[in-house]
């Protein structure tokens, strides 16, 4: 019988299917399915994905009851219809689904730590988690390793607990700069370029900061910072403080795990861990780091049924959601290619995570000087946001100046220096870096497409950005990928 773990009720919402061997059935998010961004709430599309014939056991990714008395803490108040487990179950799948099926429910922390550790290849290691709130905690270090049954065991060894909080500090910094907070914080990363680190830091760090090493703020976050903070800084000024303050704090977490620890192996999770600017760092403490790619709340429904599995989870890929059968289409992306230099793809299972590696990817040759801004009128979005690009590993160093330990990024997980940037301009940030992801030879529709591209043009890589239509998730379907067709004008191929 499988286990369906389940992340709902917060933001961005999930299910994760993983059968008695450990393997991954199916990993979805709900916004794919409801087209409501961030959907806190399971969709009925996305549960009629799931046989429920076939789950024994429901996990869910919190105990609600310590997340309502955090709440009531923090002035928020009780929902006295999500105290239990099973009334939050039943509410988002329906009781009819919750019928003979053992009822599961673990640590917010812990579900993410599990959803990290257990997809890893690391026997043991140093799991760190940092995110905004999970019932109460923050930041969380524990030990992990696999006792003689095989099952993953976890010691916590240090935590920070709720109102000081990396992810919030990093949440509020982004409303401050006119973002949305827990959806663009990867928009203030790439703001943060344009800024004057020295503008505002020093005022950010006389109001809001108490002590980096002990991971502590002067003020409780959770409601913003308030709209009058320096007044004179522009936003981009604060957004270069806030990455660069976050990017301390990260670092004394990351030092202090090293010293407890005392592992060369880093899982790191939680929704600061999309932080790829941050993580560029990590390699100063360990020297070896896997960051499952749905790291965030979402990632945590996997975790879930992780920790009801106990074991070691079979992790090959993150194409893991809803499938468009057929062969991927390499030939008439590479021919479209070469003719419009822009081109969508829609191929085979979506992938589980906020970034798109392939699948549902808007594609472009990476070399035009008016690419990035075609792509970007494309989107619909500001002109200052960057391009990923993706690249045949086994070339990635020669054309990027990879961090320390990062010898590969098949996740998009880490900003490197390119060192041609005049020949690639269309994935050059103005920092002159590049969120890059490599493709390891692993037989997939990009690696093929790449392949492909390569001996066509002499040219490696591509530039990758996720395919969607402005303010919705990304494509999901083919009816999707033809609306996407009909409003931006824009071939994209099955």
């Amino acid at each position: 019988m499988n286990i369906l773990g389940v992340s709902a009720g917060f933001h961005d919402a999930a299910v994760t299917l993983i059968n008695c061997n450990g393997d991954i059935l199916f990993a979805g998010h709900s916004e794919r399915y409801s087209k409501q961004k961030n959907d806190a709430n399971i969709s009925l599309d996305l549960l009629n994905e799931i046989d429920m014939s076939t789950v024994d056991t429901i996990a869910y990714y919190e105990r609600p009851l310590y997340k309502q008395l955090r709440q009531w803490y923090s002035g928020q108040g009780i929902e006295w219809n999500k105290l239990t487990t099973k009334q939050i179950l039943k509410q988002q799948l329906g009781a009819d689904r919750l019928h003979g099926k053992k009822i599961k429910s673990y640590n917010h922390h812990l579900c993410h730590a599990a959803a990290g550790f257990q997809t890893s290849t690391f026997d043991q290691a140093a799991v760190v988690v940092i995110d905004a709130i999970g019932e109460f905690e923050t930041a969380s270090i524990y030990q992990a390793c696999y006792n003689s049954d095989g099952k993953a065991q976890y010691k916590c060894l240090w935590q920070q607990r709720y109102p000081h909080s990396i992810g919030l500090f990093y949440s509020a910094v982004t409303q401050r700069v006119g973002l949305k907070p827990l959806d663009e914080e990867y928009i203030t990363m790439g703001m943060s370029a344009y800024g004057n680190i020295a503008a505002c830091t020093g005022i950010m760090y006389d109001e809001l900061v108490d002590s980096i090493e002990d991971t502590k703020f002067k003020q409780n976050l959770h409601a913003g910072i308030d709209p009058a903070f320096a007044q004179t800084a522009s936003n981009e000024d604060v957004a270069a403080a806030g990455q660069y303050i976050a990017e301390q704090y990260i670092n004394s977490v990351m030092l202090r795990a090293q010293e407890l620890t005392g592992s060369k192996n880093l899982v790191y999770m939680g929704g600061v861990a999309l932080n790829c600017l941050a993580n560029r760092n990590l390699g100063n403490y360990f020297e070896k780091i896997w960051i499952m790619p749905c790291p965030s709340d979402a990632g945590s429904s996997l975790g879930a049924g992780a920790m009801a599995y106990g074991g070691s989870i079979n992790w090959t890929n993150s194409y893991l959601g809803y499938n468009i059968a057929g062969d991927y289409p390499v030939n008439a992306l590479v021919d479209n290619l070469i003719s419009t230099g822009i081109v969508g793809v829609a191929s085979g299972r979506a992938e589980f995570g906020p970034r798109a590696l392939g699948n549902r990817s808007l594609l472009a040759d990476p070399r035009g000087m008016d690419i990035k801004e075609k792509v970007n009128a494309i989107k619909r979005r500001q002109q200052f946001r960057p391009f990923a690009p993706v690249i045949l590993e086994e070339l990635a160093n020669r054309y990027f100046d990879m961090p320390n330990c990062w010898d590969n990024s098949r996740y998009m997980q880490v900003v490197s220096s390119c060192r041609f940037p005049d020949l690639f301009p269309a994935i050059i940030h103005v920092d002159g870096t590049s969120r890059v992801q490599t493709v390891p030879r692993d037989g997939s529709g990009i690696r093929q497409l790449l392949e492909a591209w390569y001996a066509r043009t002499g040219c490696p890589m591509l530039l990758n950005t996720s395919l969607n239509i402005r303010g919705e998730p990304m494509v999901n379907n083919r009816s999707d990928a033809d609306r996407f067709e009909k409003l931006y004008d824009v071939k994209v191929y099955s």
